[in-house]
């Protein structure tokens, strides 16, 4: 089980602008906002990277990076850039299920077509997003089993500020005996 304040796990994938994103070398200011989404098949998905589209400026000027990253190939990736009007985001793809899992992504399985037409890969991940500190540990992170009631961007830039200013810590890293 992952937790806050332990180092993440190993995450590297292409990007759809040709290059590869590194978690260990991506070097924030604060904070690297790793967005794990559904695929291409998920209208929930591109409603919901719509928004971090249109968040992630504010998260650049509080030093905070973002990617969005899916199982999908390189093609859907693209795809799904588009349909979300991508200037700022970066898109990574081609998540190895296995890394997914790592990373405590739960897993589901293809139900065919999706109310958008759009066919379901055999397995994908369900979404999750994590903030990741310059030292490669976990400060925050929500994992969801199903692809509604996801974290508010909007509210996690204005909890950006309350961190910053409040100097806050990472909560949830207890581990031990209760």
């Amino acid at each position: 089980m992952l937790v806050p304040r332990q180092k993440a796990p190993e995450l590297v994938v292409d990007m759809i602008d040709g290059g590869r994103f590194d978690l260990a070398a991506d070097n924030p200011q604060r904070f690297s906002l790793v967005c794990f989404y559904r695929g291409l098949h998920c209208p929930i998905c591109t409603n919901y990277l719509t928004d971090l589209e249109r968040q992630t400026p504010a998260f650049a000027e509080r030093g905070v990076t973002t990617i969005a990253i899916s199982s999908d190939g390189e093609q859907r990736a693209r795809r799904m850039a588009e349909k979300v009007g991508a200037e700022n985001l970066r898109f990574g793809y081609g998540l190895d299920l296995s890394v997914a899992r790592q990373w405590g992504l739960y897993i589901s399985a293809s139900r065919g077509t999706t109310s958008i037409g759009i066919e379901e890969p055999a397995l994908f991940s369900e979404p999750g997003v994590f903030l990741i500190r310059p030292d490669g540990s976990i400060y925050y992170l929500s994992v969801q089993s199903m692809p509604f009631a996801r974290p508010n961007f909007r509210e996690m830039v204005q909890a950006v500020d309350f961190v910053v200013k409040n100097d806050y810590p990472a909560r949830g890293e207890h581990t031990g005996e209760i």
